[in-house]
């Protein structure tokens, strides 16, 4: 049957997270018998339910007249007005719900379209459109671009660049290596990051703005994070934020981290209004639009008192989760020299250095400990070296994590 299908799509890999879901699965009977039930600080995903309030105003709609037929792939007036609504409030961000805005199935769906409509596919190596994406970086960001028929060139977030690396230095390294700018069609930035848990600041996203108008080069911000913050002062940005942004960017954002509405499948994409509406174009003939009555709780949570005070408490939940992790890995188990984000519920961390690779490590850990978490390498080539953990479990469990480790010799050396 091979032979049906496109060249891209046999490229694929598995997503990283069902391949680990899978062997765990596997594993999982004789890891309990021996008192290591798997715990999971894999998936980078809330594990606790949904404000009260989205649930029953998702009940509450069902019963309304008109609920249940299509809606429109742009999103419904109401949604789209309570978008807007919140990116004024939360980012006095200006934006016109008619042009500027338009719903989505979840925003790693509408990252993957709107790098459909991107790129020419072609199998010809030369001839192939380029989007910069972050390395380290959401692992899917890759296979999104091979997918369509492009090339993924990788831009390097290290710990020697702050995390933000100096896009001119990177399209110098680009050129220099014989490719052709002319083939660059976006950047993608992804602040906070995913898994690095690193933020930006206003003065670097500026100079990316910049950059991007210099270099005529669309900007894509993956925007699924900015909620997710322990400081008030260090406040993620959008990057619509950035004076002249809306003239080269569009931002992605998703209810599915702020809310642990992750099932839902509900987002938006805001920004360069003959963006959106091209970007429209595609949607309107591949989908019907997303379930009114979940546009309808999505609307009612964005804006409400509620709403804010659920994102307040989790984060409270994920600073506490980072205290008591971080303190047993430098107190119990040795690892001393590593960053600790003021935003996301991720922990970058280098592998012990008697370990050859992160897969390596993280199948030992797995195995020995029940311990479940993702090598750096599925993350991209700067990746190697290190692991990410996802703090979202339970205090008693990520107490129960550092015990293993150091029952199980984990320790930093």
């Amino acid at each position: 049957m091979q032979e049906f299908f496109n060249d891209y799509v046999q490229s694929l890999e598995t997503y990283i997270m069902f391949r680990i879901k899978e062997t765990v699965a596997r594993i999982t009977p004789e890891l309990t018998a021996k008192g290591r039930a798997p715990i999971a600080l894999s998936m980078g995903a809330p594990t606790s339910a949904p404000p009260k309030l989205v649930i029953e105003s998702l009940k509450n709609a069902l019963d309304e007249k008109g609920i249940h037929t299509y809606s429109s792939p742009k999103g419904e007036a109401y949604f789209r007005e309570a978008v807007a609504k919140r990116m004024k409030e939360r980012f006095g961000v200006e934006l016109n719900p008619a042009e500027e805005i338009f719903s989505l199935i979840g925003s790693k769906e509408g990252l993957a379209n709107f790098i459909r409509i991107l790129i020419n596919p072609t199998t010809v190596k030369e001839d192939k459109d380029i989007i910069l994406v972050p390395d380290p970086g959401y692992a899917s960001y890759g296979e999104m671009v091979k997918v369509s028929g492009g090339f993924a060139y990788p831009v390097p977030l290290t710990r020697e660049n702050n995390f933000m690396p100096d896009m001119e230095e990177v399209f110098e390294r680009f050129v220099k290596e014989g490719y052709n700018p002319k083939k660059i069609k976006a950047l993608l930035i992804n602040y906070p990051n995913n898994p690095l848990g690193a933020t930006a600041t206003r003065e670097y996203l500026e100079k990316v703005v910049a950059f991007c108008k210099k270099h005529h080069i669309l900007l894509m911000s993956d925007a699924a994070y900015t909620d997710m913050y322990f400081k008030e002062e260090l406040k993620p940005l959008s990057i619509l934020q950035i004076e002249g942004a809306k003239d080269i960017a569009v931002e992605f954002f998703s209810f599915s981290k702020p809310y642990a509405m992750t099932g839902w499948r509900l987002g938006w994409i805001c920004g360069n209004k003959d963006a959106v509406k091209i970007f429209g174009k595609l949607k309107s003939t591949l989908d019907s639009g997303i379930f009114k009555a979940l546009q309808k709780a999505g609307a009612e949570i964005l804006n409400s008192r509620e709403g804010d005070e659920y994102i307040k408490e989790a984060n409270l939940r994920f600073k506490k989760n980072q205290e008591i992790f971080v303190k047993g890995l430098k107190e119990e188990l040795g690892w001393g020299d590593f960053n600790i984000p003021d935003a996301t519920f991720y922990l970058w961390l280098p592998i012990p250095p008697r370990y050859k690779s992160s897969v390596e490590f993280t199948d030992d850990l797995m195995h020995k400990s029940g311990v479940v978490a993702v090598p750096g390498d599925a993350f991209g080539e700067h990746g190697k070296g290190f692991f990410r953990v996802s703090i979202v479990c339970g205090e008693d469990e990520l107490k129960e994590v550092i015990r293993r480790m150091k029952e199980d010799g984990f320790i930093f050396k």
